[in-house]
């Protein structure tokens, strides 16, 4: 293999030669068996991390050329010889073909990188399916939410956690070391009943995504509904006019900032809703509803998603007079003024209208960016958590207010012009504002002194009706205890 990015060390020399252990277990052998595409990288990624790689397979021969030539490719039972320390890199029905070097394993660690196919494919995990094969062997479960992508290419592309569990702490120890080497960063999770959880991490598919996701779905067709029966239905019916065109671009770019800005609102909500839980319990110890809980933790992903609709919301808006649609409105437009002989259409309330609507929206859209980008893990790292929580919650409520100027600027008096209820069904962003401004009004009363200085005072530890104890000298000097409340 030739040299490049892979042969650049992923941890400096200062780092190395401060761990006398990290620096120990660098140039120790290790084994690995198997020769499917993990093995490969993995002994890629070893080689180059200063490793004396030993590859066991069952045909050397044909396999030698997929390693390093770093890499000593020979027979499973010589290969596990030469290490104490053993990456069992096949999959589960293939262990029982390493029975028949129990003997020679006996004593040794063994590293189980494998993953199922479905979540909870079996009773037990795979590690914990090794161990019982092999008693007198020390199993640890690692490396299997590393990809062989980011072993080929280095730590620096992907997750760099190495998740790792056993019952053997000196095992697992071991294991970090050469993980911490290799450029991951270790993380125990503890015994080996975490492995059957640690198998199903790489199996969820955005675990973290699916009620924002759906949630950001059901309003989008509650909107596209809405909006389709105003826009197309209800010139259809009345006029007889076939308005289908719009379907594609109008009706979608309408509902796309409904979506944005409802989603929006709804990152603020439930923190408003936790605040007036606390300021009526009188404690912060008091647990959430498990359905706000969920919210509040799902906060990140509802925020992206909003972000992702407004950017939507932009571009669409751009492609607007791209329309040949449009072309055809122009220039129907220009020739019934030319036929009525107007000289003069232009309307100064509307022209400034449209001229703050535009730049309130685009500041908004500023906001959201950085929003989304100071959620990204590798900036928010780089960010204190007061620097974080300045971004995320003032500017965050900015953004909320500036989208709430560009919806009322976008309506301006619509919400009075009866020819505006279609259906005698009110203007689709009259609607929007029910939510952002709960909790715009919300947050203007959590700002009053009297409000805002209790509720910091329980997010602060004080508590409602708490007896404290208290001890007070009597009239003949002696001290006598009582109670008083928290409350006083």
């Amino acid at each position: 293999m030739s040299g490049g990015d892979m042969a650049k060390p992923l941890l400096g020399h200062r780092s190395m030669d401060g761990d006398p252990s990290i620096t120990s277990a660098a140039g120790r052998t290790i084994s690995v068996l198997g020769s499917g595409d993990f093995a490969r990288s993995l002994a890629i990624r070893l080689v180059c991390s200063g490793f004396k790689v030993v590859v066991g397979s069952r045909n050397p021969k044909r396999k030698a050329g997929l390693f390093p030539s770093a890499a000593e490719v020979t027979f499973q039972a010589d290969a596990v010889k030469q290490a104490d320390v053993i990456f069992v890199a096949v999959f589960r029905e293939h262990y029982s073909t390493l029975c028949d070097l129990a003997d020679v394993l006996a004593g040794k660690i063994l590293v189980d990188v494998s993953n199922n196919t479905e979540i909870n494919h079996h009773r037990e995990s795979n590690a914990e399916y090794l161990a019982s094969l092999f008693p007198a062997c020390t199993v640890v479960k690692g490396f299997n939410v590393v990809s062989a992508w980011t072993l080929q290419s280095g730590a620096r592309d992907g997750n760099k956690q190495v998740l790792i569990c056993s019952n053997n702490q000196e095992a697992k120890r071991t294991v970090a070391e050469i993980a911490q080497v290799m450029g991951f960063t270790p993380v125990d999770m503890g015994c080996m009943s975490s492995a059957s959880e640690i198998e199903n991490i790489p199996l969820r598919l955005l675990p973290a995504w699916k009620i924002p996701i759906f949630l950001a779905l059901g309003l989008f067709l509650c909107f596209f509904t809405y909006n389709l029966i105003r826009q197309v239905i209800h010139p259809y019916i009345r006029e007889q006019k076939n308005k289908l065109y719009k379907i594609p671009i109008e009706v979608v770019n309408t509902t796309l900032p409904c979506v944005a800005y409802v989603m929006l609102s709804l990152v603020y909500l439930p923190g408003v809703l936790a605040a007036c839980s606390q300021l009526y319990y009188g404690t912060k110890y008091r647990r959430f509803p498990d359905w706000l809980d969920q919210w509040l933790q799902h906060r990140k992903q509802i925020g992206l998603l909003s972000f992702f609709c407004a950017a939507l919301h932009t571009v669409y808006s751009l492609c607007l007079p791209m329309r040949r649609s449009h072309r055809y409105q122009l220039i129907e437009t220009a020739v019934k003024q030319a036929v009525e002989k107007k000289m003069n259409i232009w309307v100064e309330e509307e022209v400034w209208r449209m001229e703050i609507y535009i730049s309130v929206g685009i500041i908004a859209l500023g906001l959201l960016s950085l929003l989304a980008i100071t959620s990204l893990p590798s900036i928010a790292n780089s960010l204190n958590w007061r620097e974080f929580s300045f971004i995320q919650s003032t500017l965050g409520f900015i953004a909320l207010v500036i989208s709430t100027l560009h919806t009322l600027t976008y309506g301006w008096s619509r919400a009075f012009d009866e020819n505006q209820y279609k259906f005698y069904l009110p203007p689709t962003y009259t609607l929007t504002l029910l939510v952002p401004c709960t909790v715009i009004l919300a947050k203007v009363i959590f700002s009053l002194p009297c409000i805002h200085q209790r509720l910091l005072r329980i997010r602060r530890g004080w508590e409602k009706g708490r007896y404290v104890k208290f001890v007070l000298p009597s009239a003949t000097g002696e001290y006598s205890s009582g109670e008083t409340s928290s409350n006083v």
